[in-house]
């Protein structure tokens, strides 16, 4: 194994986003969203303005010693770290994110502690892997004594909604949270292989990735953050408008659904604003199958027609006979 000065190939990325809306009427300023995101002292939360706001908190480290999932069930362990972060996009949505990597090789027993704290972010097998069981098993299960990222990145989502001072827990919209676990390995050489996009019967999103060599974990999980946030916003607005009766009254209901849609959700839609230049290619594979882009555009072209048919209704009430 190459000393801590030496990097070293990683040959798998895990990780697990959590996606909810911020439990607030209304998107926090700038000011409350470095305060809510301020998860360490010592570094400052990152705010960007465009082509959105978006704010990231500073990364924390958890550190683990366990067993590495496999599919053949096979016994490996790993000490190190995992990585957690949360972001708020436009004051409106809250994330949190845990991931790690995993280099094919460690050494062949536990080393002292400073030697993995030296490499933030990753879990150093003792021994070899097989990079594609350890990511079969990550996507399809968890057990006690294996890295639970999901926690991590809920316990941060907790850190963050229990500050009652900044937050008024007066939600315009009941929301369900979602979670999208992914892995990823390095593509072969003139590999295209195309992100495999699964709802599992939990209602958990998978997503398995083949990404380019020398591609950074933290792209990776920005890419899977990015991802999330799409297919929250898509699970959402279509479950709002999923049985709606439209033309039951005289369309308040339907108003009630409809508006805190507009206000809060639909001005949100932006695919790769973040995302590495290098990670478009996956996608635009997405935008095929399942073709998020499109049932977006369907989605909220009901919602605007149905506002539009409303005050043409609302009209010609009022306009004398």
């Amino acid at each position: 194994m190459s000393g801590p000065q030496e990097s070293t190939e990683q040959v798998l990325a895990c990780g697990e986003v959590r996606t909810c809306l911020l439990p607030t009427r209304d998107a926090v300023d700038e000011q409350v969203a470095e305060q809510l995101l301020r998860l360490r002292a010592d570094e400052r939360v990152r705010l960007s303005r465009r082509p959105n706001r978006h704010a990231v908190s500073p990364d924390v480290l958890t550190g683990v010693d366990c067993r590495l999932p496999t599919a053949g069930g096979a016994r490996i362990r790993a000490v190190g770290t995992v990585t957690a972060r949360a972001a708020l996009v436009e004051g409106r949505v809250l994330q949190a994110t845990a991931h790690f990597c995993v280099p094919a090789r460690g050494p062949d027993r536990r080393q002292p502690w400073g030697y993995y704290l030296v490499r933030p972010g990753v879990l150093v097998p003792v021994g070899r892997i097989s990079a594609p069981a350890v990511a079969e098993g990550f996507l399809t299960g968890h057990r006690q004594d294996e890295p639970d990222v999901g926690s991590v990145a809920e316990s941060l989502l907790a850190r963050i909604s229990r500050r009652h001072r900044l937050l008024d827990y007066d939600t315009p919209l009941n929301t369900t949270d979602t979670s999208l676990r992914w892995a990823a390995l390095p593509a072969a050489d003139g590999e295209a292989a195309a992100p495999r996009f699964t709802v599992a019967e939990d209602g958990r999103r998978l997503v398995e990735l083949r990404l380019p060599r020398g591609t950074a974990p933290a792209a990776a999980a920005a890419l899977c953050e990015d991802l999330a946030l799409h297919d929250w916003l898509l699970t959402t607005v279509a479950d709002k408008l999923d049985g709606l009766r439209l033309g039951s009254d005289d369309g308040r209901a339907a108003l009630k659904v409809l508006r805190p849609l507009v206000d809060h959700l639909l001005h949100l839609w932006m695919p790769q604003a973040r995302v590495d230049r290098t990670l478009n290619t996956l996608w635009r594979e997405l935008e095929e199958t399942p073709g998020f882009t499109r049932q977006w555009t369907s989605l909220t072209q009901r919602i605007r027609d149905q506002l539009a048919v409303r005050l043409l209704t609302r009209s010609d009430a009022l306009t004398p006979s």
